[in-house]
């Protein structure tokens, strides 16, 4: 999923472990996430848009992630097709 922690971040002048500290989780976890290597759990991804003092939203963008949903696979939805 794409996100704008790293940009919001660096606006705060912010390291990744200082964030990391900030939100329980490891600078490696902020990279990971930071490089889109990782995903957060939502509970993650609330604490750090609350740093930041962003709408979850705002930081993790949704709408642009080419990653379906697992409720989309689960449902046999592929590439905007249903499989029979």
């Amino acid at each position: 999923m794409k996100n704008r922690v790293r940009q919001l971040r660096e606006a705060m002048g912010m390291t990744q472990e200082q964030l990391g500290e900030l939100v329980g989780t490891s600078r490696q976890a902020i990279n990971a996430i930071e490089t889109e290597k990782n995903e957060p759990s939502i509970w993650l991804a609330y604490d750090i848009s609350r740093v930041f003092h962003e709408p979850i939203e705002d930081v993790f963008l949704f709408e642009e992630s080419e990653r379906k949903s697992r409720a989309d696979v689960s449902r046999g939805y592929a590439c905007g097709t249903k499989r029979d």
